[in-house]
């Protein structure tokens, strides 16, 4: 289909809504749909009010609080912006996060002050019919039926600090409030975030082009920046001292891009694990297919399974990592592919919308598999979606990377061994400091079901979050990049409150 027509991607492609959805909730697991953010909108409660409000109070500046750019916002002061209090009173969704944390991850009270939710305006898609259509939406939080909505929190006793972040995944804005929000608002950060304009597991079907729901992920954290930015001068009669972006997986993508494109607005940031585009790889779709085609073989044994295992390797899974591949192969890679390449590349499968869930490759006849995709060799559109939302290594702050070795989504010789060497050919090597996390998966969930295999990555996340507060604050260096290893004698305890960097 020419790009002339892409608007159609959003009228023909509707009627196929109900068909895709069914058919991508029935082949993944409950933890998965959590994961992806298939959720009801939280309650939302009464928000409690500090009692004896005084003038100098966290209440007595609310009503004056505007958000430039917002077409609604809500503000309520709490007794607890944590989700030690947010869970009860309805300013968080616990169905957000799950999943993301270790079990037995601290939660941290203590933090009265005032949260603002709102949205910005999600300008509709233009259509070629007589009476446009709204643009498609996925947020149901609040009852809004809202895209692009956000969410900032402003703690009493404040540190002078901002943190902003983007949600990983497919999720809506709660998704960083158990991993990183209790923890910098614990820390007298102001903490603000956004559910990236489009959300759930049909986000491509936003915008008008190829790549186009992605590219508005950028978008929509700068502009939740320069938004928040100027709510923490309102708030606080001084603008933030400094600005810090931080997130993981599609949140961590974020962050590389608004340093590279957008260094005026942030001191740092800290990326955790994040996504790699780039239009001649390798990506995503260049390094799902073959696992999705290789894993069965190999699970099902016999004479060709050792070939399969070397295919799986060369894809880029490392061998160790095997005892991770029934749960991704069960409850990501086929749906994170067909999502993704439907985003990137719809003409793949025709009419057909996000693929054909765990379809056998190499059928003659048969519908068009993404067992079968073969980015190398698609049209040259398909590399110019992806160009529009590549990331060139030309960072303008520091930033620090951390990724686990043993992560099965996206591999990190794949990925952020990949981008690592991008920074440092653009001549930007010494504003990074990469860390690889001997094993570390994507999601730290995963810890309580091998504690003897896995480490989390949240206790190095904060980690790496205090080494750039000292660079950037004190001009103390963070240790040069290299692997973390995993001490086989540390118990769970202190891996889920310990991860030295080193020196």
């Amino acid at each position: 289909m020419p790009p002339a027509v892409r608007p159609a991607r959003t009228t023909n492609r509707t009627a196929r809504a109900a068909r895709a959805l069914t058919a991508a909730l029935a082949t993944v697991t409950a933890l998965a749909s959590a994961l992806l953010t298939l959720t009801a909108p939280p309650a939302r409660a009464t928000a409690p009010t500090a009692a004896g409000a005084t003038a100098d109070s966290h209440c007595a500046r609310r009503a004056l609080l505007r958000v430039p750019g917002a077409e609604h916002q809500q503000a309520d002061c709490l007794a607890e912006l944590t989700t030690a209090g947010t869970t009860a009173s309805g300013h968080t969704d616990p169905a957000d996060w799950a999943g993301l944390t270790p079990k037995y991850l601290a939660v941290p009270t203590g933090v009265p002050g005032i949260q603002i939710d709102g949205y910005f305006p999600d300008t509709p898609t233009p259509t070629p019919t007589p009476t446009p259509t709204p643009a498609p939406t996925s947020n149901t939080n609040h009852g809004w039926n809202h895209d692009a909505q956000f969410v900032i929190r402003l703690p009493d006793h404040w540190n002078g600090g901002l943190v902003v972040a983007g949600s990983p995944g497919v999720r809506e804005q709660y998704a960083n409030d158990r991993a990183i929000a209790d923890w910098v608002l614990a820390r007298g950060y102001a903490f603000a975030a956004t559910d990236k304009g489009n959300t759930g597991i049909a986000f491509h079907r936003d915008g008008r082009a190829p790549g186009d729901a992605v590219a508005e992920w950028n978008t929509r954290l700068t502009q939740l920046t320069r938004a928040a930015r100027a709510v923490v001068a309102q708030r606080y009669h001084r603008p933030p001292s400094r600005t810090l972006a931080t997130g993981m997986s599609n949140g961590g993508y974020l962050v590389r891009w608004q340093l590279e494109n957008h260094p005026e607005l942030y001191d740092g940031g800290v990326d955790w694990e994040g996504t790699l585009w780039r239009a001649d790889g390798p990506n995503l779709l260049t390094f799902l297919p073959p696992a999705l085609a290789a894993y069965p073989v190999y699970a099902a044994g016999g004479p060709e399974a050792r070939q399969a295992h070397a295919a799986m390797t060369a894809a880029g899974f490392p061998a160790g990592s095997e005892f991770l591949w029934p749960f991704h192969h069960g409850s990501y890679w086929d749906l994170t592919q067909r999502i993704y390449r439907e985003e990137i590349d719809p003409d793949f499968d025709g009419p057909t919308e996000a693929g054909t869930p765990f379809c056998r490759p190499g059928i003659p006849g048969a519908p068009a598999c993404d067992a079968d995709y073969a980015y190398a060799e698609r049209p040259a559109g398909v590399r110019r979606a992806v160009a529009k939302i590549a990331l060139t290594g030309r960072i303008g702050k520091p930033l620090i990377t951390l990724h686990g070795t043993l992560d099965v989504l996206l591999p990190i010789s794949k990925d952020s061994d990949v981008y690592a060497d991008m920074v440092r050919r653009a001549g930007r090597g010494a504003l990074l400091r990469y860390y690889r996390i001997e094993g570390g998966t994507h999601v730290d969930s995963l810890v309580d079901a091998f504690p003897d295999r896995l480490r989390p990555l949240t206790p190095c996340h904060r980690a790496a979050f205090t080494a750039l507060e000292d660079w950037i604050g004190r001009g103390v260096r963070p240790p040069l990049g290299h692997t973390v290893p995993r001490d086989p004698a540390a118990d769970p305890a202190t891996l889920l409150t310990s991860c030295p960097l080193g020196g």
